[in-house]
């Protein structure tokens, strides 16, 4: 069974339906790509797709140390390039609370680093994460 199935709904749109749950995610062609940009374009979901996934893997890791992370939030900056239109960095701002000690953070910050995304992206592809701590 597919993990995903997905079809064309016109006018540069896509419906992709998440198998197991039944979730349905829509993309739109951007504004700058002859789109509408009334949702995530297919790199916006790249991008994210990053954040999430650096998120979850720092998640897998404190509820493992029992630290909390649920007032946890983070920003994406999507940079393309052009000839041929790509993505060329993503740029990611973790949030995360101040109480946090040095040790967990190190740990956090050198296993958000792992995630499968960040693996799979292609190398040109510059990926800038920041860590903030605040209250």
């Amino acid at each position: 069974m597919s993990t995903i199935s997905a079809r064309y709904a016109g006018q540069l749109r896509t419906e992709a339906t998440h198998t197991a749950s039944g979730n349905t995610i829509l993309t739109d062609a951007p504004t700058d790509n002859q789109g509408r940009g009334e949702a995530f374009s297919p790199t916006d979901l790249v991008c994210s797709a990053l954040g999430s996934c650096m998120m979850t893997i720092m998640g897998i890791v404190a509820e493992r140390h029992s630290l909390d992370l649920s007032s946890a939030s983070w920003d994406t900056t999507k940079h393309m390039l052009s000839d041929p239109r790509r993505i060329g960095q993503i740029d990611l701002t973790f949030r995360l609370p101040a109480s946090l000690p040095e040790k967990e953070r190190t740990l956090l910050e050198r296993a958000a680093k792992t995630c499968p995304v960040a693996l799979s992206l292609n190398p040109e592809i510059k990926q800038q994460v920041q860590f903030e701590y605040s209250a």
